[in-house]
């Protein structure tokens, strides 16, 4: 019993200096990488108010001031973590478009957005909340705006060929593009039916809707203005 617990308790001030060779080992750029994935866990789980420097910090296994020296404190670490997401999912999105049919490139689109909250779901929990401070890329609402213009381009040609105003792209790109993103934030959560499924009937709803367009629609009800 003796040796047992002389065991015991001289292993423990060697993991301790195992744990330190570790933190002493790992350079600028790798600790910068573990805090930001730290603090893209914690904020997608617990929201920017409800994550503290301590925390992080705890879980990173350094002191504070670590975290205030890399990003001048827990403001800019979720700066940096929302910027990465917004580009990342932007990038998916505008990599995608590579189809020549329109229809096909609608489905890559909603394909890519699916993709990245799937893959990248903490990304997507921190984008879809409202943002505590400025971002140099914006907000989700302008990421998405910024995705409708890629799509804006796809339904002016399209538009164009069939006789419709070209001029009314941009507005039916920001209905679609919302209608997946709405969509999308509904999925992260029940995660059914399977993704295909899912980009198979949004793309159903837009290309149909598009397919029976009217030139000039018009409003039954008695409202006018």
């Amino acid at each position: 019993m003796m040796d047992a617990v002389a065991t015991d308790s001289s292993s423990t001030p060697s993991n301790e200096k195992q744990r330190r060779a570790r933190r002493t080992r790992m350079t600028g750029a790798e600790r910068r990488q573990q805090l930001l994935e730290i603090g893209r866990t914690l904020f997608a789980a617990k929201g920017f108010e409800g994550t503290s420097v301590e925390e992080i910090a705890a879980k990173a296994g350094v002191s504070k001031p670590v975290v205030y020296e890399h990003f001048g404190g827990k403001e800019g670490l979720y700066a940096v973590v929302v910027d990465r997401e917004m580009r990342r999912l932007l990038d998916m999105v505008t990599s995608s478009l590579t189809a020549g049919h329109p229809r096909e490139l609608c489905e890559q689109a909603a394909f890519a957005l699916l993709d990245y909250i799937e893959e990248y779901t903490d990304g997507f929990r921190i984008l879809v909340r409202d943002s505590p401070i400025p971002q140099s890329t914006g907000s989700f609402a302008s990421l998405i705006s910024d995705i409708a213009t890629q799509v804006e381009d796809i339904l002016g040609r399209e538009f164009k060929n069939r006789g419709f105003d070209p001029k009314l792209a941009p507005l039916y790109a920001q209905a679609l593009v919302g209608m997946v993103a709405l969509t999308g934030q509904w999925w992260l959560d029940v995660r059914r039916p399977k993704k295909s499924e899912v980009a198979a009937h949004l793309v159903n709803l837009a290309w149909h809707g598009l397919d029976g367009l009217e030139p000039k629609p018009r409003l039954i009800g008695h409202r006018k203005a």
